[in-house]
């Protein structure tokens, strides 16, 4: 894995208009008989500009290999949610290529997350071991001080309930 180097730097853009999420999901499969709900912990990095400068994600992609890029109506948004690409691109770019302080802070508890969630690639949640879902439990309350808007989450019950039956 390289990524090439260039006077762009993603660096500063991220410090500024990027973030390290960790969110507790619930997914419901309307496709499947009965619609089963399933929850899960997803990790991405996302960096969002105005729609206008759209080109500076795209050398985001370019530069780091991977991701996407999407647009609403003022808002472009680059993401990187493959968990396999976030271990091979994401990391290794952020541990070479020093974030400011809070930025730096609040990747750093990602990366414990993201080390959580990868050890438990293709387990089911109810399989995780209980310290896990705890210490992502911790990692979430614990990056909330570094986010702008951080948004309460939504079915962080549900976790609590889960780390309560492993």
């Amino acid at each position: 894995m390289t990524i090439k180097k260039s006077e762009f730097n993603i660096t500063d853009l991220v410090n500024n208009d990027g973030c390290f999420d960790l969110q507790f999901r619930k997914d419901t499969r309307h496709e499947r008989t009965n619609s089963p709900t399933y929850y899960r912990w997803k990790i991405q990095c996302i960096i969002t500009v105005p729609k206008e400068n759209i080109k500076l994600l795209k050398k985001c992609k370019k530069i780091i290999g991977c991701g996407t890029i999407s647009t609403t109506k003022d808002q472009a948004r680059f993401s990187v949610q493959k968990i396999d690409d976030i271990k091979e691109y994401i990391i290794p770019f952020f541990n070479k290529n020093k974030l400011a302080d809070k930025k730096k802070k609040d990747f750093n508890l990602w990366q414990k997350a993201f080390d959580i969630i990868y050890k438990n690639k293709g387990v089911y949640l109810s399989n995780w071991q209980k310290n896990d879902l705890l210490s992502l439990i911790e990692i979430h309350k614990l990056a909330a001080k570094y986010k702008i808007k951080p948004k309460k989450p939504k079915w962080i019950e549900m976790a609590h309930l889960l780390s309560k039956k492993s």
